[in-house]
């Protein structure tokens, strides 16, 4: 099996994130092994609503991490019975997008790959979050998503091919996932 490095170098709210891994290059699930970590990042604080202490706090929403391995749907129908108002993770801004890799990355650094809650509307072309939300942002990796309108891949991920970028993969896949509602205090 043959195996690629890469440093990535990233800036996440001004503190410098050094990071190595390697990618297998037998095919689209292998995921990505990250061997060190160099620097912090700054964490989002916590949710400030009584029983979400554990959840950290990204905009107007509050999100937690969870490592267990579901596929999109299993992963939704989880969110929803985690909180009130809870959907997989919608992102809204760049910041967003840092701070939840943050996040990711201090709770599962060597496999980071992550559902988000973006799936592909109807096979149109056109990406929805599951919380209804806005799509008004979007960080793929270049080159993606592929084949909008003939590919099975609908779903929305985070940390394939590029630490903090987006891929479409197919829904039935399992990989660990990020939790969100809406903190209206």
């Amino acid at each position: 099996m043959k195996f690629v490095s890469l440093i990535v170098m990233m800036s996440l709210l001004g503190t410098k994130m050094a990071l190595t891994f390697h990618r297998s290059t037998g095919g689209d699930d292998a995921p990505v092994y990250l061997q060190e970590e160099t620097a912090e990042c700054d964490m989002p604080k916590a949710c400030d609503l009584k029983n979400y202490e554990d959840w950290y706090r990204l905009g107007s929403y509050c999100i937690k991490y969870f490592k267990a391995a579901l596929n999109f749907t299993e992963a939704e129908t989880q969110c929803r019975s985690a909180a009130p108002g809870g959907h997989l993770v919608s992102v809204h801004n760049c910041q967003a997008n840092d701070n939840l890799l943050c996040v990711v990355m201090k709770n599962n650094a060597k496999s980071p790959r992550i559902w988000l809650g973006g799936f592909e509307l109807f096979q149109s072309g056109k990406f929805v979050w599951t919380d209804g939300s806005s799509w008004n942002f979007e960080a793929w990796t270049p080159g993606e998503p592929i084949s909008r309108w003939t590919s099975r891949e609908d779903c929305v991920e985070m940390n394939w091919s590029e630490i903090g970028k987006w891929n479409d993969h197919t829904c039935f896949t399992k990989k660990s996932y990020v939790c969100s509602f809406k903190n209206i205090v």
